[in-house]
């Protein structure tokens, strides 16, 4: 049997070994892809999952970042001023990935759409433009665009667009309170927008005739494939010969898009990935504290 420094140093090991597995900042829990795509962060607003967006910066890099529109949302910050701490901390984080070599292109959209008033300039290493052509490392032309300008309703009806969004908030507030109950009793997140997207006839019309238009686009400007957001799901899918991506959100869905180093592109689902995290490094966290009890006994 170990005498009591003995036990001391071991059981300290073993603490110092478990907080360099579940350390953010560690090198082994820093994932690379050739790019990334963000859309649909909507910071300002209290739907923004900014906490878990600043895990999702933490724990992935890139040497390209593209961020696809509605990155802040002016809309709601017309109405009042909502801007804490963590919001703050993923326009710091941002930054912070182009002064370290990353190149960051944004692409505003129409919750952002003040930032179009600066196209062409670059600020603390963000390139503000309208669209972007992205050649993926297999050879292909990407169209990088937000995609609002071919939604008829922010076109055409831009009250109904705002009453869209104030129903849009309406349920992410249900939702919230929905899956706060779920989780006590141990059940998955589940999202009511994204149900309502895939089940509500006219829902689904309006994402196929979206997806369809960005497609049209890509084929009129002689691309491979197009690359957007807006319409919060994400999917990877070939429509007429093109390549369409859609990033998603990071307000319910919390999902992103990487392109491999090969050019494969990939749909990263955050709330999964950070609770499949959270559940390894609980399981490590009782694996040590059962080999400290071990040791003393």
């Amino acid at each position: 049997m170990l005498d009591r420094n003995a036990r001391v140093k071991v059981s300290q090991a073993v603490r110092s070994n478990t907080a360099q597995m579940s350390d953010p900042a560690s090198e082994h829990a820093v994932k690379r892809y050739r790019t990334l795509f963000l859309s649909d962060l909507h910071l300002g607003a209290r739907g923004a999952q900014a906490e878990l967006l600043v895990d999702f910066l933490k724990h992935n890099d890139a040497d390209t970042f593209y961020l696809v529109g509605d990155i802040v949302d002016g809309w709601r910050l017309k109405n009042g001023w909502y801007w804490p701490q963590a919001h703050n901390d993923v326009v710091q984080k941002l930054l912070r990935k182009a002064r370290k070599g990353a190149r960051v292109i944004y692409v505003p959209g129409n919750h952002d759409e003040f930032a179009r008033d600066y196209t062409g300039l670059n600020f603390g290493g963000v390139e503000v433009v309208d669209d972007a052509l992205h050649e993926t490392a297999d050879g292909k032309t990407m169209l990088v665009i937000h995609g609002d300008q071919f939604d008829i309703v922010v076109r055409n009806a831009r009250w109904l667009a705002f009453f869209g969004d104030w129903a849009y908030d309406f349920a992410i507030v249900v939702n919230t309170w929905f899956n706060r109950a779920r989780r006590m009793f141990g059940v998955g997140y589940w999202s009511l927008s994204a149900w309502a997207k895939l089940k509500v006839k006219n829902a689904v019309n309006f994402i196929g005739d979206f997806e369809n238009a960005l497609a049209s686009e890509a084929a009129r400007r002689n691309v491979d494939g197009v690359i957007c957001g807006h319409i919060h799901h994400a999917t990877i899918k070939t429509i007429a010969g093109k390549l369409y991506v859609n990033t998603g959100d990071f307000v319910e869905s919390c999902t992103a898009i990487a392109e491999h180093q090969d050019g494969a592109f990939e749909i990263l689902r955050w709330h999964n990935t950070a609770a499949e995290r959270e559940a390894a490094e609980a399981a490590e966290s009782a694996k040590a504290l059962q080999n400290e009890r071990a040791v003393a006994a």
